[in-house]
C-alpha cells in the first residue's frame, strides 16, 4: 500500500515538472516585449552672463521639461546653456 503512494507521489511530481517545462519552453506567459529606445531632443541657448538671466532661462526650460545637460564656455562673455528632453 505504501508503494502505491509513493508510485503517485512520484507520479504527479513527474506530470507537475512536465507541465512547467512545457510552460517554460514555449514561453508563452514569460514573452518580453522589446523596448523602444528613447528619442532625445537637445536645445542650445546662448544667454547673458548675468546671474540673473541665466537663473530666469534655467526655470523657464526646466519648467517646460527640459534638463540641463552641460554649460560650455566658448568665451567668458557668451555661455551656452545645452538641455536635454
Amino acid at each position: 500500500m505504501q508503494n502505491i503512494r509513493l508510485s503517485v507521489a512520484w507520479l504527479a511530481a513527474g506530470v507537475s515538472l512536465c507541465a512547467l517545462g512545457l510552460l517554460l519552453v514555449t514561453g508563452l506567459p514569460f514573452a518580453a516585449k522589446a523596448q523602444e529606445p528613447k528619442r532625445f531632443q537637445y536645445k542650445i541657448v546662448d544667454v547673458l552672463p548675468d546671474t540673473q538671466n541665466m537663473q530666469t532661462t534655467l526655470n523657464e526650460f526646466g519648467g517646460n521639461g527640459w534638463e540641463l545637460v552641460a554649460v560650455p564656455m566658448g568665451s567668458m562673455t557668451e555661455p551656452r546653456l545645452i538641455f536635454k528632453k
